[in-house]
């Protein structure tokens, strides 16, 4: 039963964990509505009800949530946030583009084995001493996009860098806060009140700051002779290319917004389920060195590893993708909002309803997972040792609105991981208690909680 403003938040203890809707499916089914104050959410659970919005009724519910905070910071631009022939028209062009500088191709690998390479030497410099490996994962992660989207890298002592992480970092908690949701309550109040959701919208300046200013150098350096070199060159062309078409959704707002999608959108999952995967080296040292073992036994030392070297490693591959479902990174997934009348699973949905399609219940679904809630390589190994993926593996969603970046970042898990786990054991530091694995709660992306590490190069690396 939903209460006055509360809704049904009341039911869960106003906390929301990556189990939480799982917990009420079991009681109410695969689809039922939870109500955050007036608005209904109908939530549906299970891979194949998933599936069945997301496949089968893909073109009712591929529209985004508005709601009044992403009203608000994200004015309806970019791909994330948008819908209808805006978004297809930005996400189409960025596709297009994304494929034009290397998405999937041997040019865009390079420039993520440079990174991996020197994330191996940040890490070499610690002379297996203690630290947190959290900064160098996710500055080595957003310089491939980086020099994707802008055309160049920043250093990791840039400050300008660091603060635009600090900005990421906080939104992302900041999306699962209390005065999020006191803000998508009552917007017109807490639009005049102090409080994390100034700082959100003074991170958001910031982060759209930062991107006009690299247009700004953008437009100054190009040349009508020049071929583009970047994404960002690519924009500017289509701008002017349809400067005289009305229906276009070409400008440099837009810019800026798909700028910020794309940067962290493709820094933020893939260095988080990074940390989980150094973690579980630390954890699971037999699973560790079973991966080493297979890096010798596929490459000799020094050799330089290759994504397309993943197709004799299937162990390997097979750990990646454990830890990609085991420790999926977000709650739930991206909300939908119903853009005609549908049904689903036999009820019937109306125009305007939003929709949460768990997609974290897929990767747990006990009807598609022999031990879902446990750690467990073997769901990717067939009797053979070989690998396969299962239909239910939708870490990166399905449908309409799949992960732009899905190519690159599974190329980004496997050479970043297979790099590091190459040149070093990973250990938990002496005198020190075992890390946790349990997430830190409270945050939108699920995050392990902050652990040390101590990198110890390996005799067949040295």
């Amino acid at each position: 039963m939903p209460f006055p403003i509360l809704g049904t938040l009341w039911c869960f203890g106003f906390c929301w964990q990556q189990n939480t809707l799982s917990k009420l499916s079991k009681v109410y089914g695969k689809v039922f509505t939870i109500w955050v104050g007036p608005m209904p959410i109908v939530v549906v659970n299970g891979f194949h009800a998933v599936k069945q919005v997301l496949i089968n009724q893909a073109e009712e519910t591929n529209w985004r949530v508005v709601t009044p905070f992403i009203r608000d910071s994200m004015k309806g631009k970019g791909i994330l946030f948008s819908s209808g022939p805006a978004w297809k028209e930005q996400r189409r062009f960025a596709m297009a583009t994304l494929r034009s500088l290397g998405l999937g191709r041997k040019s865009l690998e390079h420039r993520v084995q440079e990174e991996a390479g020197k994330l191996v030497e940040i890490f070499s410099s610690k002379e297996g001493k203690a630290f947190d490996p959290s900064l160098p994962l996710f500055h080595s992660i957003s310089n491939v996009i980086s020099s994707v989207v802008f055309g160049h890298y920043f250093s990791i002592h840039d400050e300008t860098f660091c603060k635009l992480i600090e900005c990421i970092e906080y939104m992302a908690q900041f999306f699962l806060s209390t005065f999020h949701l006191l803000y998508e309550l009552s917007p017109w109040l807490m639009r005049h009140l102090p409080g994390p959701h100034q700082k959100a919208f003074s991170c958001l300046e910031f982060i759209h700051l930062f991107g006009r200013n690299e247009i700004q150098k953008h437009l100054e350096k190009k040349k009508p002779e020049d071929e583009p070199q970047d994404f960002i060159d690519f924009y500017l062309d289509e701008i002017d290319r349809k400067k005289q078409d009305p229906t276009s959704t070409f400008d440099e707002d837009n810019l800026v917004y798909v700028i910020y999608d794309l940067f962290t959108a493709g820094t933020d999952t893939v260095a988080t389920t990074l940390r989980w995967a150094l973690l579980f080296m630390v954890v699971h040292p037999d699973v560790q060195e079973k991966i080493q073992e297979e890096i010798d036994t596929v490459l000799t030392p020094f050799q330089r590893i290759f994504y397309e070297d993943r197709k004799n490693m299937p162990y390997t591959n097979a750990v990646i993708h454990e830890i990609q479902r085991f420790k999926f990174v977000l709650l739930v997934g991206t909300f939908r909002l119903c853009a005609k009348d549908a049904a689903v699973l036999g009820f019937p949905i109306k125009k305007g309803t939003v929709i949460a399609p768990d997609i974290a219940s897929a990767l747990y679904d006990p009807e598609q997972w022999e031990t879902p809630h446990q750690f467990n390589p073997n769901h990717f190994l067939d009797k053979d040792g070989k690998f396969f993926t299962r239909d239910a593996f939708i870490p990166f969603s399905i449908g309409q609105r799949l992960c732009l970046g899905e190519n690159l970042a599974k190329m980004e898990l496997f050479l970043f991981l297979t790099n590091l786990l190459q040149a070093f054991t990973l250990q938990q530091p002496e005198g020190t208690k075992e890390p946790s694995t349990r997430p830190v709660q409270g945050r939108f992306a699920v995050q392990p909680s902050p652990y040390m590490i101590c990198a110890v190069p390996r005799k067949a690396a040295a």
